[in-house]
């Protein structure tokens, strides 16, 4: 394995030296090793993908299952499921509880987590290493303290969660029904807290990209919070839809993670009760589902 490993990177050596030492004359060393890294690293998920032991015929059908993917062009379909390969491969997909985790659904749960970072790439995902997958809701024992000061435990049922550097856990039976479009996808849920941790602890404000500004996204969401909580709090829904689940009113973070499932299932409801957060939400995970589900 070792003498395969340094075969590898001899080949990769003098396939780059020419450009590196071409590159080393406008490039400072610090340039020319991310270059080298880059390289490095595209070459080997290439060949990871290349490699991988799923069939085109599996990928198709697994596919065919989530009218979530509706609308992709060739080009973005080959780009998620090649992130799908790429997330299986990297991160632990683990069951509990006795689950048989079969490869289909490993599938089903992998193109609908890389959807939000098929204009992203992979590393959006970085940090983190397992995705465990449950029967069904789980329980998590939980304490708590109030604002008077007196402890509280509660065992919440979940249907999924994540962990800040830690997991994603989700219950395979929502996962299953998950990219149905009906609004409510706990696998773009938790992976969109994931995003979200990039920079700490979810907060509902997730690194931004160059050409977005923090003014707008705060602008944007915190109106449209406060709105919601609103309508949630006080049991009014006018004009508001009750498909978007008022667990979004829970805080800033499952604000964004409630938001980011409506974004890509039901576009159109989130346009329509919040413009200004629709147009952050296509900036930031540089897509247009409306268009795209329109086509």
């Amino acid at each position: 394995m070792f003498l395969d490993s340094l075969s590898i990177g001899f080949r990769a050596y003098l396939f780059l030296f020419p450009y590196c030492l071409v590159s080393s004359i406008y490039l400072s060393e610090n340039e020319v090793h991310t270059v080298l890294i880059g390289f490095i690293r595209n070459w080997r998920r290439r060949s990871i993908i290349r490699n991988s032991s799923i069939t085109n015929e599996q990928w198709s059908q697994a596919f065919a299952k989530l009218p979530l993917l509706k609308g992709l062009s060739l080009e973005e379909e080959r780009r998620l499921y090649e992130l799908a390969i790429l997330l299986i491969h990297y991160k632990s997909f683990e069951a509990a509880q006795g689950l048989e985790l079969s490869q289909d659904m490993v599938m089903h749960i992998a193109l609908q987590a890389c959807l939000p970072i098929l204009n992203l790439g992979l590393e959006a995902y970085d940090g983190w290493v397992s995705v465990i997958v449950y029967p069904e809701a789980f329980v998590r024992r939980r304490q708590y303290i109030d604002d008077a000061g007196v402890m509280h435990e509660d065992n919440p049922g979940l249907a999924g969660e994540s962990w800040q550097r830690g997991p994603v856990i989700v219950g395979w039976q929502d996962a299953r029904i998950a990219g149905e479009m009906d609004g409510h996808n706990v696998v773009i849920h938790e992976f969109a807290h994931k995003l979200d941790m990039q920079n700490g602890k979810a907060n509902g404000f997730p690194p931004l990209h160059q050409g977005m500004t923090t003014e707008a996204w705060v602008q944007a969401f915190s109106q449209a919070f406060a709105h919601f909580q609103h309508h949630c709090h006080g049991n009014d829904y006018s004009g508001i839809d009750r498909d978007i689940d008022c667990y979004g009113a829970t805080s800033p973070a499952e604000f964004f993670a409630v938001l980011s499932e409506v974004f890509f299932e039901q576009p159109d409801l989130l346009k329509q009760h919040y413009p200004a957060v629709y147009h952050q939400l296509c900036l930031y995970y540089r897509q247009d589902p409306l268009q795209r589900l329109a086509i």
